[in-house]
């Protein structure tokens, strides 16, 4: 067992050596050490003292809790038959021990019986949110009804990465190999990278595939409809009854949601919406709904605005009279370009990825007071790269905290953007040596060609700068508790603020300047070229608002409302047209099949919180005033205002409740004012914009 890399806790994990069958043994290990340690701490002449048990429990949990993220990361990362199996044959047991230990009743009554006097804030913090998830977690459940609950959670645990398993390999699946002639008006690096993955195959013509990189600039850019519908049949009916019947998830979200209400009844509530609240910042499922029916009420008009736009430049320019859903993109990219002069593919160039890290690297490094630099560490793929961040104390350099970038879309590795914790900061109880923080930061750009840098779209800029803020919020953090340090115990509706908030980066001039160079001749981003990316910053906003309330507001309703007991196949999509039919501008097709997909409420921890995202915007461009209302004389972030924003926001992690963190930082509660005038949302619109 001592050769096993799973097992190894001396630093980093060892990434470049852990295989398939290193994860039964090391996970079996790991939790007989986990349940030998439980059973040391509830025995009965065991003090019940905070620093006691996590002495024993803590140590012996955070082992298995390192071990199984490494293995849980490769899975997403790095997916291979052997992987997937070995992690599907070990998650059972993982998420049986855990939802044991958290169902326990001796060791809630070893809780119940600390005395809290003797704890400081932090270690307070984490008690009070361990004795609210013992409640959630079934500890005050007895006989029949503890064995359903802990039969619940693993049933879903298989269902929600089977989920995920059935959304990648659809996308993986499908693959179109188009003619040169099809692919005009698309971007030449995407042509390009389209060549050289069919040259790899030993294919002719093009390979198109759902992979965003590919798919996006095929829909905003392609001059045949008939391949931008293609694309988008398969894309909208991924991973549903369309498609291939082995990756068909429909039956998945009927069991999942069915288990997530018993869950809910057991414990106590109505719906799984009113669980899902507890530990959140949102005081009711109804409080959310209202807050979201508000916010499209205000973007709603500016959404029809957006529409009727789109219709008139598309009959008008473009000799679309009936636009189909395909094109929405495709005319959307045109008139931008033919309003403002700009096109993403413009500004592409300016945006190589060694130029844009160096940039996102600076202004961390002035507002926060730290510096960042390379570092070494073992890493599953070679374009992963390994960092670490630095501090000058009166002591002497103190490192803060590490990470993973992993920047590159590839095959077996999840689409999307994510921030994931290695390991947090936490004065180890064991041997008081203080752990520093470690984080993955995971995104999916295209890669470069013909010996370039990769290129990346705005929208990509906006995806790191969005990541690295959780990162900051993971690593900057200086509480030293294991449970409440960095974004442990942060409300979930809470935790995109320092995320949303370092976007708001990525449209300051002196900042882009820093950031930009262009990939030919090294000239940074023209005043002309800022502008109008300037200009078009809220270009359809309205649109964009109201589709992120629509997924908001149909996974709230669709976990408080839909009776999951004898909901039928077509519930689901039957809810998801109400929903649509109140909010959204623009019709979506009878086949589209977006829930089958919907990885972030079914496999990644936001059911019944998708709202987070528009709750957290308020939160963020509030916070983000802040850093307007107090620019230097050369009109550059004040570094007082970021020292602030890092002592009351990410160091303080979830030591406190979100609003106490917030209410230290701006000094009141927040508003939506901010973010309304940031989304060109804050003026009345003429009746003629309407007609």
């Amino acid at each position: 067992m001592t050769s096993n890399p799973l097992l190894d806790f001396s630093d980093l994990p060892l990434f470049d050596r852990i295989q398939p069958e290193h994860v039964a043994p090391a996970i079996d290990d790991l939790l007989r050490q986990a349940e030998a340690a439980l059973e040391q701490v509830t025995a009965a002449e065991f003090p019940s003292e905070w620093s006691a048990i996590a002495r024993v429990l803590d140590v012996a949990t955070e082992r298995l809790g390192r071990a199984w993220g490494a293995v849980g990361h490769l899975n997403a990362v790095a997916d291979t038959p052997a992987l997937r199996a070995a992690y599907n044959e070990a998650m059972p047991r993982v998420t049986a021990f855990w939802t044991r230990l958290g169902a326990d009743e001796r060791l809630y009554a070893k809780y119940k019986a600390i005395d809290v006097a003797t704890l400081n804030a932090e270690q307070r913090q984490a008690h009070a949110n361990a004795m609210r998830n013992f409640v959630l977690g079934g500890a005050e459940l007895q006989g029949t009804a503890r064995e359903r609950y802990a039969q619940i959670q693993e049933r879903q645990a298989e269902l929600s990465q089977k989920f995920s398993e059935h959304a990648l390999d659809a996308t993986d699946a499908f693959a179109y190999y188009a003619q040169e002639s099809e692919l005009e008006g698309v971007p030449a690096d995407v042509v390009a990278a389209a060549r050289a993955a069919a040259e790899a195959e030993g294919q002719a013509g093009y390979k198109l595939t759902l992979k965003m990189p590919c798919y996006l600039p095929v829909m905003q850019f392609a001059r045949s409809s008939a391949l931008r519908e293609r694309l988008y049949r398969a894309y909208v009916t991924r991973a549903s009854e369309f498609g291939d019947a082995a990756f068909d998830n429909t039956p998945l979200i009927l069991e999942i949601l069915k288990l997530r209400q018993e869950e809910s009844q057991l414990l106590g509530y109505r719906n799984f919406g009113e669980l899902s609240v507890v530990p959140k910042m949102a005081e009711s499922p109804e409080q959310v709904i209202g807050f979201l029916r508000d916010l499209a009420a205000k973007a709603k008009p500016y959404g029809q605005r957006d529409v009727v736009q789109l219709r008139d430049f598309a009959s008008h320019e473009l000799g679309i009279a009936d636009p189909q859903p395909w094109d929405w993109s495709y005319i959307g990219e045109k008139l931008k370009e033919a309003r403002y002069a700009f096109s993403e593919q413009e500004v592409k160039p300016y945006f190589p990825a060694p130029k844009v890290l160096d940039g996102l690297f600076k202004i961390v490094q002035n507002l926060f007071e730290v510096q960042i630099r390379r570092d070494e560490a073992p890493v599953w793929h070679p374009s992963v790269v390994f960092y670490r961040i630095e501090r000058q104390t009166p002591q002497g350099v103190q490192k803060v905290g590490q990470f993973y970038l992993d920047p590159s879309a590839r095959a077996a590795k999840r689409g999307g953007a994510w921030m994931d914790d290695v390991r947090a900061r936490w004065l180890r109880p064991d041997d008081q040596r203080l752990q520093t923080p470690v984080a993955h930061l995971v995104c999916n750009f295209a890669e470069g060609v013909d010996g370039k840098p990769p290129l990346l779209t705005h929208d990509d800029v906006i995806t790191l700068f969005h990541e690295f803020g959780h990162g900051l919020h993971h690593m900057l953090t200086q509480v030293n508790e294991h449970d409440v340090s960095g974004i442990s115990g942060v409300e979930w509706d809470a935790v995109e603020l320092p995320s949303q908030f370092m976007e708001n980066f990525c449209w300051e001039w002196d900042v882009l300047q820093n950031m930009t160079a262009h990939v030919d001749t090294g000239e940074p981003l023209p005043r002309a070229l800022y502008d109008k990316m300037i200009a078009a910053k809220n270009f359809q906003s309205g649109m964009q608002t109201l589709r992120q309330i629509e997924f908001a507001l149909f996974d709230m309703l669709l976990h408080t409302q839909l009776d999951a007991s004898h909901a039928r196949p077509d519930a689901v999509m039957a809810l998801l047209n109400e929903v649509r039919a109140g909010v959204a501008v623009l019709p979506s097709p009878d086949f589209s099949r977006t829930p089958m997909t919907f990885t972030h409420i079914f496999s990644g921890g936001y059911a019944a919180g998708y709202y987070s995202y528009k709750w957290a915007e308020v939160l963020s461009a509030d916070a983000y005033a802040a850093f307007e209302e107090t620019v230097d004389a050369q009109g550059l972030p004040s570094v007082e205002t970021g020292r602030r924003y890092r002592q009351a926001i990410l160091e303080a992690g979830g030591s406190r409740s979100a609003m106490e963190s917030f209410k230290a930082f701006r000094g009141r509660e927040p508003s939506i004012d901010a973010l309304l005038r940031h989304q060109g949302m804050s003026e009345p619109l003429a009746e003629e914009a309407l007609a």
